[in-house]
């Protein structure tokens, strides 16, 4: 799998992860931490698998700000958690930086 869909798909994964966690209500509840950890363990494993051919640097960096935008996009979305235009602007911030990265070719 190219390296890139393999950085996605990790991305998703810590995404459903982190979007699980308030279910977990503080790790009392051991199912719902079992997934959360095993969700985090997965996602690490594929990104581990990534930066075998891919800068750990753009690596990452998609990583957090694309992870960045969706866990807040899963918040307003599903959580309902407000979206003000600072919030916005600050999320398609990230988003352009993600996006500047890949074009830099460094991958």
């Amino acid at each position: 799998m190219p390296a890139a869909l393999l950085l996605a798909a990790a991305i998703v994964v810590e995404v459903a992860a982190t979007a699980t966690l308030p279910r977990t209500d503080g790790f009392t509840r051991p199912g719902w931490t079992a997934v959360v950890v095993a969700g985090y363990a997965l996602a690490l494993w594929m990104l581990s698998l990534v930066v075998r051919t891919m800068p750990i640097s753009v690596a990452y960096a998609v990583w957090a700000g694309l992870g960045t935008a969706l866990v807040a996009a899963v918040g307003v979305v599903f959580l309902s958690e407000p979206l003000g235009w600072l919030r916005a602007v600050s999320l398609g911030m990230i988003v352009v930086g993600v996006v500047g990265l890949n074009l830099t070719g460094a991958h």
